[in-house]
């Protein structure tokens, strides 16, 4: 048990967005340390994911998929074509944009890196049991569909199923 000098106040404990916070910062410091061990950062490997998905795309609209400042991204993006894990090229419809296509090696190194990623799981949430964590999931996911339908797609309820948006 931590001492007295430790212990964070009750008010703080108590409030469900000062937890969420320390939980996500928790959370994105077990996957960075994941991902920092093949050298990728978790914005490059969320191009990388966008990229799989979606197939060829210009900066611009990874940037804004990811909510990353398009000005970032262009170093992570030189990151990933100095390893070749992508490519970039010019629009031939718009000689402005870039377009970023994954290589062979990327889709390679995204396999890795998911079978790294699973392998690491449950990570921070290990400590509840699996019913546990599909619950905080589902909930944490209706809660973001919910402010967010665009990124996250319609609420699901328990079940999975589509929630009607309000």
């Amino acid at each position: 048990m931590p001492g007295s000098d430790a212990l964070l106040p009750a008010v703080l404990r108590n409030r469900p967005s000062f937890v969420l916070l320390r939980l996500a910062a928790l959370s994105r410091q077990h996957c960075a340390d994941q991902l920092s061990s093949v050298g990728i950062s978790q914005h490059q490997h969320g191009i990388l994911c966008c990229l799989q998905e979606y197939g060829p795309a210009c900066q611009r609209d990874i940037a804004a998929r990811l909510s990353i400042d398009s000005g970032d991204l262009v170093a992570f993006v030189d990151g990933l074509q100095k390893d070749e894990l992508i490519t970039r090229q010019r629009d031939e419809r718009d000689r402005r944009r870039q377009i970023l296509s994954l290589t062979p090696a990327g889709a390679r190194m995204l396999r890795h890196i998911e079978d790294l990623l699973d392998a690491s799981e449950p990570g921070p949430l290990e400590v509840l049991p699996e019913d546990q964590r599909q619950e905080f999931l589902a909930a944490a996911t209706l809660v973001l569909a919910h402010h967010a339908p665009d990124t996250w797609g319609e609420p699901a309820d328990r079940s999975g199923v589509p929630v009607p948006a309000r």
